[in-house]
């Protein structure tokens, strides 16, 4: 069995969508659907089980997993509540790591661009604690998503017990199917993609730096960096 923490949000369903398509119908999903839709982004998929977070402790007793997708977390970069965002975020993601290390059961996890902050260290995939400390993430989703991978990094520096394979993705701009229900945190893309379609104009910032004109901003594309173990 697969388990996939945020399956129903939008980079989540997708991987549960590859997953089927890759014939794998015995996959466990850990998310919270709420009242936005979000039941949407999986009413086509094949799932074994449905776990709220608040119960997955106790689900994980004794079980074992072929893998497990961590991607589930308080992704909303304007999000204020530290406490909520630092146990959502860091703390469960510590408790994950230390069972699929007890487990040996491979982690896959969601970082973020945002452990980068303003780019002013450049983007390298250095996991180097050295690097990692010279990071300054510019809000609290950021900063929560740089202390896990801080404290992964110091624990293979130390040669300390891990998952038999981990690796962590940083997304950049990711945008596709799925991402609706978000509200303002959705892409640029999905946001303004019905006034493209229908051909209507799309208002941008007004650019803040005298090398680029007004209109002419760029984005990252959706790509991500890796590292892993």
């Amino acid at each position: 069995m697969l388990l996939v923490t945020g399956g129903a949000g939008f980079i989540g369903s997708n991987v549960v969508a590859a997953l089927n398509d890759a014939g794998r119908a015995d996959i466990a999903v850990c998310d919270v659907l709420g009242h936005d839709g979000k039941w949407r982004n999986l009413a086509k998929r094949q799932l074994a089980d449905f776990v709220p977070p608040a119960d997955l402790p106790e689900w994980l007793k004794g079980r074992r997993l072929d893998a497990v997708f961590h991607l589930g977390a308080i992704s909303e970069t304007t999000a204020t509540d530290g406490d909520l965002v630092i146990e959502t975020n860091f703390r469960l993601s510590m408790r994950l790591l230390d069972w699929c290390t007890a487990n040996s059961t491979p982690l896959i996890y969601a970082s973020s661009a945002a452990t980068y902050g303003d780019g002013a260290q450049g983007f390298a995939d250095d996991p180097s604690i050295p690097a990692l400390k010279t990071l300054r993430p510019m809000n609290l989703y950021g900063w929560s998503k740089h202390l896990f991978d801080m404290a992964v990094a110091e624990r293979a520096a130390n040669g300390e017990r891990l998952p038999p394979q981990w690796v962590g993705l940083k997304f950049f701009n990711v945008f596709g199917p799925n991402e609706y229900h978000k509200g303002t945190m959705m892409s640029v893309l999905a946001r303004r993609f019905d006034d493209i379609k229908a051909g209507r104009a799309v208002q941008l910032f007004k650019s803040h730096r005298d090398d680029i004109a007004d209109g002419d901003q760029r984005r990252d594309s959706s790509i991500s960096t890796t590292w892993c173990g």
